[in-house]
């Protein structure tokens, strides 16, 4: 029977209270591309009692290992880096105006809270928009662009704007908070991706509890500045030297309205983990998540990515000779805003999903397709 007709089973939770009490803290703890330390410092917290080892590199990509001697190396990553903005020009009357930091979008800017980070800690400030009653009178609107979206912090003055700390260069994030919707979806901005370092660390600890030994390390990697081009993935694929990356991030739920499914595919929150073809998947190392998720009953969908996949994978696949990579989506809604959400059920599977292909995988595994 083809997969997608096979009868749905009851959906056993992987995502215990604990952890939930845990995603919703990282969540809410900004990490700005760039800036991502404090979210790697609680992460790695949460992950210690499931490893043996860890490493940070100089730009803040952390890594939990498991059996750090091995000379086969497995992957599993995820990136930590939310997209943001930066304080670029403040004005004689006090308004700030910004540049992106990674994909913020602009259309979303309008009327929304934000924090500015600054050396004396967080300050408040919103992003202005003149009244609709002052946007009337037969002449065309104007839509939110980079050049008339801007920050006002209640300051009057440049001066009074730099005395609260506040310089070209300061970050700043959205205040928006993790929720759950209707017991359903997990809510709350940037959970493209740190909804996949919960999920990475999900892994270890269902190996940990499960007491399962595997056969070679494990390197649980959270990256940085993915953002912005891959790039702390491409800085720790040269320092790791992997055999095998298995990458997970968020793709696009396209069922919602004014997303074409002839060109975006069709793709659904709740029907389970993303399986992504394209010239930098290997192709067994797919079939390998294929099959996996086929024998364990976890519903999967497929993807298609033209030319690259836009993910760490990527930068993985491309490292060191070339990288046997694959990459599991999460499906997510709204992406690069502060409401994405995610399917409770698509969140357990992707663990599940991950969590069984490290179980078959094979100390010394050749994935070339011939020889």
């Amino acid at each position: 029977m083809p997969q997608d007709k096979k009868e749905k089973k009851p959906h056993v939770p992987v995502v215990t209270e604990t952890s939930l009490a845990f995603f919703e803290k990282y969540i809410n703890n900004p990490s700005p591309t760039g800036f991502e330390w404090k979210g790697q410092q609680m992460w790695l917290e949460y992950l210690k009692p499931y490893i043996d080892d860890h490493y940070v590199d100089n730009y803040g990509t952390t890594v939990g290992i498991i059996n750090p001697g091995a000379d086969y190396k497995v992957v599993i990553e995820a990136h930590a880096d939310e997209i943001s903005w930066f304080v670029n020009y403040i004005t004689s009357d006090g308004l700030i105006y910004v540049i992106r930091n990674g994909g913020s979008d602009h259309q979303i800017a309008p009327s929304k809270r934000v924090d500015i980070h600054t050396d004396n800690g967080i300050v408040k400030a919103v992003f202005g928009w003149p009244a609709i009653h002052t946007r009337t009178g037969g002449e065309k609107e104007e839509a939110p662009t980079l050049k008339n979206i801007f920050l006002d912090c209640g300051a009057t003055s440049k001066e009074e704007v730099e005395k609260l700390g506040i310089h070209v260069g300061c970050v700043i994030t959205y205040e928006d908070e993790f929720m759950v919707l209707h017991d359903r979806y997990y809510v709350g901005r940037a959970l493209d991706n740190r909804a996949g370092g919960f999920m990475i660390a999900e892994v270890a600890r269902l190996l940990k509890e499960n007491n399962k030994t595997l056969p070679f390390g494990l390197y649980i990697v959270n990256a940085v500045q993915e953002e912005i081009g891959l790039r702390g993935a491409e800085m720790i694929a040269h320092h790791i030297k992997p055999n095998v990356a298995i990458i997970t991030d968020v793709t696009h739920d396209t069922t919602t309205p004014m997303i074409n499914k002839i060109i975006q595919g069709d793709l659904a929150c709740g029907k389970g983990p993303v399986v992504s073809y394209a010239p930098a998947v290997q192709n067994n190392l797919n079939k390998l998540l294929v099959e996996t998720a086929q024998k364990n009953d976890i519903p999967f969908q497929r993807q298609a990515s033209s030319r690259s996949t836009g993910t760490d994978t990527d930068a993985f696949a491309y490292s060191n000779d070339g990288v046997p990579s694959a990459l599991i989506s999460l499906p997510l809604r709204y992406m690069h805003t502060t409401v994405e959400m995610i399917h409770k059920e698509d969140v357990d599977n992707v663990i599940r999903l991950i969590y069984e292909c490290l179980l078959n995988i094979s100390n010394g595994q050749d994935f070339k397709y011939f020889k």
